[in-house]
């Protein structure tokens, strides 16, 4: 049986007739942008069976590295963190089929190639200030990796606060990571006093912390980092 053509014959009531009615532009520009639309989620899905596990169906920790070598990216570099993030990736390590067309589609690319030149505009999205609290808020978030996890060790977040406000707040990083590695009160660090430092970069003169109000609702830690860096001071 034929099938019929998306611009469909229709009878005109008079016998015998077969004078199509003809497509018109827009029809035929939906139908073009359909197909292309499929063909693109079709590359966009290759490319992501290319790296996945193929029993757990995902893309695990070692496809990652694989995408990462293929793109000459560090799997450490912070743009593979924002790639997690314009996926809305929830757990670390690990992408899903609906994550990595999420991202891939807003990205508008289906090549390894596509997606490396795609990372610099990428990080320049979640620099703008009004994506960078989601994606500082989301790294926290991404790095909790266990069931009802609340907090995350030191050493971690040193690592994290690293990657992510490093290049922005080098000295507050700088010195806050000296802290932390040095005080005794904090085994863990949760989202408030993440956030809490996040605020204290943006809104906290540095070294001097002339600003600094201690009865403010500033999380404790960063009162006892004020003080340590006071004391450190004179």
């Amino acid at each position: 049986m034929m099938r019929r053509s998306a611009c469909a014959s229709k009878k005109t009531g008079q016998p015998n007739s077969t004078n199509p009615i003809s497509c018109s532009p827009s029809d035929l520009f939906r139908t073009a942008s359909s197909k292309a639309s499929s063909k693109e989620m079709e590359r966009i899905d290759n490319l992501f069976y290319s790296f996945a596990n193929r029993s757990s169906g995902m893309i695990d920790p070692e496809g990652i590295e694989s995408l990462c070598s293929d793109m000459e990216v560090d799997h450490t570099d912070v743009r593979i963190l924002m790639l997690a993030w314009k996926m809305k990736a929830e757990k670390q390590g690990y992408f899903t089929l609906e994550e990595w067309r999420r991202g891939l589609k807003a990205l508008r690319v289906d090549t390894v190639s596509k997606l490396r030149k795609a990372l610099p505009e990428l990080e320049k999205e979640v620099r703008r200030p009004s994506n960078f609290v989601d994606f500082y808020s989301y790294s926290f978030c991404y790095c909790l990796t266990e069931e009802k996890q609340k907090s995350i060790d030191i050493e971690s977040i040193c690592q994290l606060l690293d990657l992510v406000l490093g290049s922005q707040f080098r000295a507050q990083v700088d010195y806050f990571i000296e802290y932390l590695k040095i005080q005794s009160d904090y085994k863990v660090i949760n989202l408030d006093q993440w956030m809490g430092f996040f605020r204290f970069c943006n809104e906290i003169s540095f070294p001097d912390l002339s600003n600094y109000d201690p009865d403010l609702a500033w999380p404790l830690v960063l009162d006892n980092f004020v003080e340590w860096m006071q004391a450190k001071q004179s």
